[in-house]
């Protein structure tokens, strides 16, 4: 499983770029979607390298970012009495833990939003025009993208 986060703007970008972005319903600076770990979603996020942050995220990220940032449809926030009621997961760690695993979608809850509307990261990006071997924000993170989300939450 892997998070992906939009980090830059696309004004001035090739068509090619945003209809990849639209694709993987990254709209606005600062969304997250988790997508599994498939060659065409990989394909994707190699297109779209140059204005997202992408890595291997854990389970711990993922239950922190659903249930700071979750959200249903009416804007209402996801908890853990919701996830009961509506799936056959006792909460949203275990919901967590199964997505990463890749037993579980985002589409297993009912109403639940594809795309996290995150804050922007506490003590800024670095920098958003070099790569995060760079010293930069864009790129692929690995495991460090559970710091980005912990810090967007």
């Amino acid at each position: 499983m892997f998070a992906v986060v939009q980090v830059r703007g696309v004004v001035n970008t090739r068509a090619d770029i945003k209809d990849t972005l639209k694709m993987l319903r990254l709209h606005h600076i600062n969304h997250c979607v988790m997508v599994p770990d498939t060659p065409a979603y990989m394909g994707m996020i190699r297109k779209v390298k140059d204005y997202v942050a992408y890595g291997e995220v854990d389970e711990k990220a993922v239950a922190t970012v659903l249930s700071t940032r979750g959200r249903l449809t009416g804007n209402l926030k996801l908890t853990d009495e919701y996830v009961r009621a509506h799936s056959s997961f006792s909460g949203i760690e275990e919901f967590a833990a199964a997505l990463c695993r890749g037993e579980a979608t985002m589409q297993d809850i009912p109403d639940l939003k594809p795309v996290l509307r995150l804050h922007p990261p506490r003590k800024g990006f670095r920098t958003i025009k070099r790569t995060f071997q760079q010293g930069g924000a864009l790129g692929n993170y690995g495991e460090e993208i559970n710091d980005l989300l912990y810090r967007m939450r």
